[in-house]
């Protein structure tokens, strides 16, 4: 009797190989899609926890007791918009900004209605290849995403 239903290693060789360079692109690929996606929401996150900050310094600056309103002086508007960017009032240090490429002009601060400040700041995410593609034909295509964090508190 001989062994009729076994086959040798050796009819299957490369085959491997074969798998691997047709599924090592689409791998890295995602692979990097996801470094990219969690890049995006850590630049998102930092953005949130900025805003907050900036609402929570106006927040407790901006009541004027003795008029008995908001008052945005042009002076805690610039020292808000400082910690929202740098994370302090003034920066005298030259403190990087929490997000690369954000500066003071992203972020306003308003009063909403009688008693509550907002702090909104707005920033473009770029991604890592650029900002965009080209195209084989007409005009490239944009990877920027708008990023907007805003954050409404009551004066104390």
């Amino acid at each position: 009797m001989g062994r009729t239903g076994f086959r040798a290693p050796h009819d299957q060789s490369g085959m491997a190989m074969v798998e691997l360079v047709l599924t090592l692109p689409l791998l890295l690929l995602l692979m990097l899609t996801f470094a990219e996606f969690g890049r995006m929401l850590f630049q998102y996150n930092s953005l949130m926890q900025a805003s907050r900050d900036a609402g929570r310094y106006v927040a407790g600056q901006a009541w004027n007791p003795t008029l008995g309103k908001l008052d945005l002086s042009d002076t805690l508007q610039t020292q808000t918009k400082s910690v929202a960017v740098y994370g302090v009032p003034a920066n005298p240090n030259g403190y990087p900004a929490v997000v690369p490429g954000l500066t003071t002009g992203n972020v306003t601060v308003s009063a909403v209605g009688t008693e509550h400040v907002q702090v909104s700041i707005t920033y473009t995410y770029v991604p890592v290849i650029g900002s965009a593609l080209p195209a084989l034909y007409g005009s490239s295509v944009p990877l920027g995403l708008a990023l907007t964090s805003t954050v409404v508190m009551r004066a104390l």
